[in-house]
């Protein structure tokens, strides 16, 4: 029988598959489902700071506005959320996910400020979270912001953030960094305990119609996968950090190909809003054939066999690639 279990985020897992952050996690049903198809851990959906900064602002007006409403009021209530949930509905939600589930719970938090960062990712772990994996997710778009600054900003939130809390943190990025290896070890030595690569933008698009921006989010495709399996290949054996990948999991063999690149985890979303939660089952089935055919006895047996430092070519990650993926296409005209 092959070993599935993991380790990621101080805990071992049954699986290397995660459930990523998504809609899908804001009922608890769908958490323990995820449990019973065999997820190794449920990333909870991000909390934002703004939706905790609206929350405090809206109980302050109606604190001190109160006195002049009126039944024909129109503007009483507070106005619909756009976000997933509340912030003391979400602490809830990782009360009730610990109290019904056995395997990790992991909270995400988008923070704006260093306060809020901290703040409530404190709240967080009193709540019983078994981990936070931090959303960085932020554009830069001020030309005197360079580059170092962006860096600095983010292992300070990470060293806030480990200042407060014990259990472990993860940190989400985005691949838009001039030295990924270069930042990766500055991570590393802030002790953030997982990197989670990559964070996708959802850049908007224009209706041409109204002449309005409007967002546009469309689901992870395969094509997605390579991204994340280049620089996890490339990171592995070089930092402390375990590594978690994300974006581009759809079947059991980009699952794999990640594993051999030398992630500890693959988070699924795009998959499993397409095919439902059950699909964990047939990945997992999937994987565990090709284990066996492979004769591999367990994931961590072959995690990292395919990562630049074992590779029997490791130049295949650099420019080397790049210029053989040049020479080897073909057009057909």
């Amino acid at each position: 029988m092959v070993d599935l279990r993991t380790t990621y985020l101080g805990k071992t897992l049954k699986s290397p598959l995660v459930a990523s952050a998504s809609p899908l996690w804001e009922r608890l049903d769908n958490i323990k489902r995820a449990e019973d198809a065999g997820a190794g851990a449920v990333v909870l959906f991000s909390l934002f700071e703004e939706q905790i900064r609206r929350e405090r602002e809206l109980l302050h007006y109606f604190l001190t506005h109160s006195a002049d409403s009126h039944p024909e009021a129109t503007t009483y209530a507070p106005e619909p959320t756009q976000y997933h949930a509340a912030p003391d509905q979400y602490l809830e939600l990782i009360r009730k996910a610990k109290e019904t589930t056995e395997i990790p719970i992991i909270a995400s938090l988008n923070g704006a400020t260093l306060g809020g960062w901290t703040t409530f990712a404190y709240k967080m772990q009193q709540a019983g979270a078994d981990a936070i994996e931090l959303n960085i997710y932020s554009i830069p778009t001020d030309p005197t912001v360079s580059g170092e600054e962006i860096e600095r900003q983010t292992v300070d939130i990470v060293r806030a953030v480990k200042s407060i809390v014990t259990i472990p943190v993860a940190v989400k990025l985005s691949p838009y960094y001039s030295n990924m290896a270069h930042f990766a070890q500055k991570l590393d030595r802030a002790e953030v305990n997982a990197l989670v690569l990559f964070n996708r933008f959802y850049q908007p698009d224009i209706d041409l119609e109204t002449l309005d921006v409007t967002p546009n989010v469309i689901l992870s495709t395969p094509q997605a996968l390579r991204l994340p399996l280049t620089w996890i290949g490339i990171l592995y054996g070089r930092v402390r950090a375990e590594l978690a990948a994300t974006s581009g999991v759809h079947t059991h063999e980009d699952a794999l190909k990640l594993l051999l690149a030398g992630a500890n985890v693959v988070q699924l979303t795009s998959a499993l809003l397409k095919n439902g939660i059950d699909y964990l089952k047939t990945l997992e089935a999937d994987m565990t054939r090709w284990l066996e055919e492979k004769e591999y006895d367990s994931v961590s047996q072959m995690r990292g066999s395919v990562s630049q430092v074992n590779a029997s070519d490791p130049s295949a990650f650099e420019r080397a690639q790049y210029m053989r993926a040049l020479n080897s296409y073909q057009p057909n005209i």
